[in-house]
């Protein structure tokens, strides 16, 4: 009789552990990968789990599982993270940033991947021969066309305390979109006639001795671009310019919360959020049919107050202040 109800009970066990597997499987995994840990970047993840749960999609619902990794900008790290997710067989991959963004790539051709906060596959470098991306690459993308807005606004907001207005860059080379947009930069700038200085950084560590090395060939700004040291190190450069009374400009949105003068650029937290729609449109049926990537929609001009005032600097209609 004991061994009965012994039997008895491993049967409820097992037959309830079976329905708890069942339930489990139903629900949707999203891994979901930040190359690195950053105030701004972080808002596009605020996004994309919003525009899940308004379609159905929550963790507090147990409608969907998320499974976030950071990699604290380790690259071997981000490759294990990846290798993990693509051996879960989870249903989607949400990359953020560039580099999360290729090393999914790299990793499945089938589980679909939801980029946001990187750029177009050829500025990736990932299309094929035939110029196509990977037929399993989904989510939002940026290009550089927003760039010239960014910058040309600075010859007309600064005076120049030599002969010609000097700015100042730091690109890391081991990034497509940074060098990408420095040579765009340079382009734009020979034709209104301002000099550029640009330092290559590899690591936010040096971001502290790299802008220093900057500011003492005499920039009249500083111009911080699409770049994930720049964004990570950007408090510290910020107060390196601070103490030469240089302002900084960007075509990034994010950072002008931070301390930048105006920007011209993507709201990274819609950037997030379109992401996070198509992730959804494809949760609710498993197909692509009629998903694609998209260029992001909104942008906006904004400037922070606080930081144009400290500056003198006079910002010109259409240009929302920051909160």
């Amino acid at each position: 009789m004991k061994y009965l109800r012994i039997l008895s009970l491993l049967i409820v066990v097992i037959v309830i552990q079976s329905c708890s597997s069942s339930t489990k499987n139903n629900v949707p995994v999203v891994g979901f990968i930040d190359a690195f840990e950053d105030a701004t970047i972080s808002q596009a993840k605020t996004g994309f789990i919003d525009a899940l749960k308004k379609n159905g999609f929550s963790e507090e619902q147990k409608t969907v599982v998320i499974k976030y990794n950071n990699a604290q900008g380790s690259i071997p790290t981000l490759t294990q993270m990846v290798n993990q997710f693509v051996a879960e067989k989870v249903d989607l991959l949400a990359t953020s940033t560039t580099l999360a963004t290729v090393a999914a790539i790299q990793k499945t051709k089938t589980i679909p991947i939801f980029q946001m906060v990187s750029p177009t596959p050829d500025r990736m470098k990932v299309t094929d021969a035939a110029g196509k991306a990977p037929a399993n690459l989904y989510g939002t993308m940026e290009e550089l066309n927003y760039i010239d807005t960014s910058f040309a606004i600075i010859p007309q907001l600064l005076k120049p305390k030599g002969a010609q207005l000097t700015i100042g860059m730091i690109y890391n080379q081991s990034e497509p979109q940074s060098a990408d947009a420095l040579q765009r930069i340079q382009g734009l700038a020979a034709k209104l006639n301002v000099k550029i200085i640009a330092l290559p950084l590899n690591s936010s560590a040096d971001a502290q001795l790299v802008t220093q090395a900057l500011l003492n060939k005499g920039i009249d700004a500083f111009f911080a671009n699409p770049d994930n040291t720049v964004f990570a190190a950007f408090e510290t450069i910020q107060k390196s310019c601070d103490q030469k009374n240089v302002p900084i400009f960007t075509s990034e949105a994010g950072l002008v919360q931070r301390g930048a003068v105006a920007a011209f650029g993507a709201d990274i937290y819609q950037w997030g959020y379109q992401s996070g729609l198509q992730a959804a449109q494809y949760l609710k049926t498993h197909k692509t049919d009629g998903i694609k990537l998209e260029m992001v929609k909104i942008r906006k001009r904004v400037y922070n107050p606080t930081v144009a005032k400290k500056y003198n600097i006079t910002i010109p209609a259409g240009f929302e202040a920051v909160k």
